[in-house]
């Protein structure tokens, strides 16, 4: 029997199945608030420049009794007729305090940058990153390179952790990576400077590749075949759902150590409920370790009610239910065979361009939530929620229309939504606002596809290898996106360009893809190849057929 018909033996879809992908799920509500949690730590209130110390009224600017008339004799307004954030007049011009003195007329006034630090306005935030380290002017990119470092450490992260698993096993992964997730992000609430913070939210990005690629194999490793896909889907809804609960936690915790601290001290009981989890069955079997599998299977078995069935197991059984399984077959395939053939190679090139620019246009829009102008709390908050909808109609149109139609469309769609806002005024808030949430809810569909028909497009041979690639695909293109912000200041709306075309270019070359829908999944490079030629000699079949039948209707 196949290694599937042993799941089914042992209760299939029972008990500890249950149990299993309740405690791998709930971590994931609290992994995207350290993916988006930056949108709250680093978040950059008003601010503009301190007075001169030695100025009579630098007692009250220091203790925040400032007024709005008294800063107009030290800061000069922008073109909003707000207080400069990064410059200050060199003298105070105490006659602006005089009623109806007029603005215009000071500023020719020389001014200077801010030397002895800001004043910022703490009425939404008492703290961020921001306002800790004054990342600001000269160092506003400061926090846009925090998130790129936090992404860069999830890109080492799947290398490193994903090798570690092959070797050591899911569970001690997993176990290690709930652990690092815990100290890393408690660490980085507890930074005495910048770099430390770096250092330790990059160390945190690295242990979020270790959950999910563990957690997604212990997940789907010890799940029946046709069960997989309410499980991923499960896993998709549940990230939704912690969208929604960064807000919350975001709203009651104004400091930001407080909320980083509550974001990192779940992984503790995580970490101390994960030695329940027990080893992947199908991992054991491949590395020999036939005795352990089968007290595993057993294990599971009793949980399960069919403890009669699991003692009847033993690794003979095993070892040949794994050679009759085509997934299990370790193979010798390496990164270099995605681009060996035709057709894999138009796969894989087409998939690269869009898991990149998906990844790359989410994070542009989900990390810029303050640019809209609304307040932050609600737009996560309809952020969050626009994926629900997204992702139930995307696994629609997959399902009656075609994988394809979904991929292409749904990258279109958002990229044409992003260059919308460009074209539209600033003081429109409402109509930017639903623009954006029209393209985040398109890369949610766009997102909720592509890790299905990656799956589908890859033959089983290279299917992990592909998976794999095309991850890192996407994590490069969060890494990127945080610093595409700073093209703002060559041209404020070059971000909005680049990630609006991104995702339409990657929509067009997803129609160059093949389609999956009621296809069975591919098992060899050759049949992919031989698949993709049978196809093609259909449509010229077709085409020939219309042509001669035109024909026809045109002599008779």
């Amino acid at each position: 029997m196949a290694f599937a018909d042993l799941l089914e033996q042992i209760g299939g879809m029972g008990r500890f199945q249950i149990i299993n992908v309740f405690l791998l799920c709930v971590p994931i509500l609290m992994m995207a608030s350290h993916n988006l949690l930056q949108n709250f730590t680093a978040a950059v209130p008003r601010h503009h420049c301190r007075p001169h110390f030695t100025d009579n009224t630098s007692a009250s600017w220091v203790s925040g009794q400032e007024t709005v008339e008294l800063v107009r004799a030290f800061v000069p307004p922008d073109r909003n007729q707000k207080p400069e954030r990064c410059l200050r007049y060199t003298t105070a011009q105490w006659w602006l305090l005089v009623p109806n003195a007029t603005v215009d007329n000071a500023t020719e006034m020389d001014t200077e940058p801010c030397e002895d630090g800001w004043t910022y306005d703490r009425s939404e935030f008492s703290s961020t990153i921001i306002t800790e380290w004054d990342l600001v002017c000269d160092q506003r990119r400061m926090g846009q390179m925090a998130q790129s470092i936090y992404m860069l450490g999830v890109l080492v992260g799947a290398v490193v952790f994903g090798g570690l698993s092959d070797k050591f096993g899911r569970r001690s992964i997993l176990i290690w990576s709930y652990l690092q997730m815990a100290v890393t992000g408690t660490c980085a609430a507890f930074s005495p400077n910048f770099i430390s913070y770096c250092v330790f939210r990059f160390l945190t990005g690295m242990s979020i590749s270790g959950i999910v690629l563990n957690g997604v194999s212990l997940n789907v490793e010890w799940i029946p075949t046709n069960y997989r896909t309410i499980t991923g889907t499960l896993s998709g809804y549940c990230y939704t759902l912690g969208q929604l609960i960064l807000v919350g936690i975001a709203y009651v915790l104004r400091d930001w150590r407080w909320l980083q601290l509550a974001a990192s001290v779940p992984f503790f009981v995580f970490f101390l409920y994960s030695w329940w989890f027990p080893e992947s069955a199908r991992w054991l079997i491949l590395k020999g370790k036939l005795d352990r599998a089968v007290r595993e299977l057993q294990k599971v078995a009793k949980m399960n009610r069919k403890e009669e069935e699991g003692m009847k197991l033993s690794p003979k059984i095993l070892k040949s239910s794994i050679q009759r399984d085509p997934g299990s077959v370790k193979s010798t395939y390496t990164v270099a065979d995605l681009a060996r053939t035709p057709v894999v190679r138009r796969i894989s090139l087409c998939l690269t361009f869009v898991w990149f620019s998906t990844s790359f246009a989410y994070y542009g829009l989900a990390m810029d939530l303050q640019g809209f102008g609304v307040s932050i709390y609600l737009i996560q908050v309809v952020f969050g929620a626009v994926d629900i909808p997204a992702k139930f109609i995307s696994v629609l149109v997959m399902t009656y229309i075609g994988r394809r139609v979904t991929q292409a469309g749904s990258l279109i769609l958002a990229g044409l939504a992003i260059l919308a806002n460009i074209f539209v005024p600033h003081e429109l808030q409402v109509l930017r606002t639903a623009l954006a949430v029209v393209g985040k809810g398109c890369l949610a569909a766009s997102f909720n596809c592509v890790y299905l028909y990656t799956g589908e497009l890859y033959p089983t041979v290279i299917r992990q290898t592909g998976m794999g690639f095309c991850s890192t695909m996407a994590r490069i293109g969060g890494i990127v996106a945080p610093v595409i912000q700073m093209t703002s200041d060559f041209f404020q709306s070059l971000p909005m360009i680049i990630y609006g075309s991104a995702p339409i270019i990657s929509g067009i070359l997803a129609w160059f893809l093949p389609e999956t829908l009621n296809m069975p999944l591919p098992e060899t490079l050759e049949e992919v190849e031989r698949r993709q030629s049978e196809d093609e000699k259909l449509k010229s079949k077709i085409l020939l057929q219309g042509s001669e039948l035109e024909t026809v209707k045109t002599t008779g």
